[in-house]
């Protein structure tokens, strides 16, 4: 792709002498979406233009990351591969030694872009473009959004990586790189500004799934992947409607990374008669989530769920499981933790929830205020800035 720079790069009065603009480079692996994507964006639309350089790099140059990240110049990875990484796919030994083919064009192509600092994103970027960005002797920040066992995190980062973030104290590696201070916390970015117009919201997927007025709307939002739990969630979901006098409906906003992991959520849904729905991909994502009655969130190990925040802004209660990044999102008695992956206890704490008004009302209120304190799209800018700073000074 042909390098593009609109919107963004017109902020700002006077230009930075290009001596101390940074140039930073942000890999993307195959064209999949995801929420590491939707909090980049929010770094990306945060950094002034006059102080940092942004390149997307694409293995895909026309597909939904190109036209996600459409503001920002975009250059086409110079060593891409035949048939891009997917999420969720086994990242083995094979799938790393197939990287290597392209190191050398790799780190000669951040030498002749004179980048400073290489962003990756996620397990994809950290395996295709480390080492490269050793070998060019460039400063690596590996930003990591999953489990702290994660192998590379534990085995490659210490080695390679000069700064790691983490979306939450869960993430954080232990052993040798948490020993280094190379690891830190950076909650991820939120417009914490967001409204919805939850009555309107409800009504059009009342009218879009035809349901009655006094239906009890839960819904799911991710990707359809077993750390997620989809399956738990439709489970969660029969439970309620066992336990309530009201009809219950269930909506999953997502899509599957893998077409067996597809069909055995539409045998999953199937058998649920009518009472979950496959309502699929939807952006933004809280237009919906405002709509409904609960947020349930049977995730395990989930580093930082960005769903859990989104809904803390809009007013949607949320119950999840005491699991991963979740307590520490809902920190402060901002949402319902389950101790245990039962999917009674999920329902349980759901209709306990929805019969207390005045506990719920005040866990709204709560919420609110804490995700606008702790995960404004500014504090995160400014302390992702300063790991810039810090790793190129002098």
């Amino acid at each position: 792709m042909n390098q593009s720079v609109n919107a963004p790069g017109q902020r700002g009065t006077a230009r930075t002498s290009e001596h101390d603009r940074l140039t930073v480079f942000y890999p993307m692996a195959g064209d999949t979406m995801g929420g590491s994507h939707v909090s980049l964006l929010g770094l990306l639309e945060g950094l002034d233009p006059d102080k940092v350089r942004i390149i997307i790099g694409l293995e895909v140059p026309d597909g939904r990351l190109a036209e996600h990240y459409e503001a920002f110049e975009q250059i086409t990875d110079p060593a891409a591969p035949e048939r891009p990484f997917e999420a969720g796919e086994p990242f083995g030994v094979r799938s790393a030694l197939a990287t290597l083919k392209g190191l050398r064009k790799r780190s000669k192509f951040l030498i002749d872009n004179k980048v400073d600092i290489v962003h990756t994103n996620d397990g994809r970027t950290h395996a295709t473009w480390a080492l490269a960005t050793k070998i060019a002797r460039k400063k690596l920040v590996w930003h990591h959004r999953g489990n702290p066992t994660a192998r590379g995190s534990r085995h490659v980062a210490p080695w390679l990586a000069d700064q790691v973030i983490t979306v939450s104290s869960f993430a954080l590696p232990s052993g040798r790189l948490g020993s280094s201070g190379k690891a830190r916390v950076v909650h991820s970015p939120f417009d914490v500004s967001i409204e919805v117009d939850r009555h309107a919201s409800r009504n059009r997927m009342i009218e879009e799934f035809d349901l009655t007025e006094d239906v009890i709307l839960c819904c799911y939002i991710g990707t359809y992947i077993e750390r997620k739990r989809p399956h738990g969630f439709i489970d969660a979901v029969i439970e309620l409607s066992k336990l309530s006098d009201r009809p219950v409906k269930g909506l999953l906003f997502g899509e599957a990374t893998e077409a067996k992991a597809a069909a055995a959520l539409e045998q999953k849904i199937a058998e649920s008669n009518g009472l979950v729905s496959d309502a699929g991909y939807r952006s933004p994502g809280h237009d919906w989530l405002g709509g409904c009655d609960l947020l349930l969130v049977p995730a395990i190990d989930e580093p930082l769920g960005r769903t859990l925040v989104e809904a803390m802004l809009v007013g949607t209660p949320v119950v999840a499981t005491q699991s991963g990044g979740n307590p520490e999102a809902l920190a402060g008695d901002c949402g319902v933790l389950v101790p245990d992956l039962e999917a009674k206890s999920m329902a349980q704490a759901a209709i306990d929830l929805l019969a207390d008004d005045e506990r719920r009302e005040a866990m709204i209120a709560r919420a609110k205020q804490m995700a606008r304190q702790r995960f404004s799209r500014e504090r995160h800018v400014d302390e992702v800035l300063a790991v810039y700073r810090a790793l190129t000074a002098g």
